[in-house]
């Protein structure tokens, strides 16, 4: 089943990408392709949920980075995340499709 959600952004962890205060759309159930743009949680943060970049499957889930590598908590700190869905686009303040960065290791 497949369904979207609005989802607010918070912190600096994906700038220059999204910035604090952003609200995006997210779509449960689609397929996740290194690159895209995911809203993941955290085994280690139960009730944590984060927007992040995934990197490349992992066993136990993606490896996912912040866009800024400098004001993120991310794989490289709490490992492997589940992703729960996809970032399809921003809302607000400036709407439109979000590009996906495939070069990102």
């Amino acid at each position: 089943m497949r369904w979207w959600r609005r989802v607010a952004v918070r912190g600096p962890s994906m700038s220059p990408t999204l910035s604090d205060g952003d609200v995006v759309v997210v779509r449960f159930g689609a397929a996740v392709r290194a690159g895209d743009v995911v809203l993941v949680r955290w085994v280690s943060r139960p009730g944590q949920l984060s927007v992040k970049r995934a990197v490349r499957p992992e066993a136990g889930g993606w490896w996912v980075e912040g866009d800024n590598p400098f004001g993120s908590t991310d794989s490289r700190t709490l490992g492997p995340a589940e992703v729960d869905a996809v970032v399809v686009g921003r809302l607000w303040p400036r709407p439109g499709r979000l590009r996906t960065n495939g070069t990102r290791r």
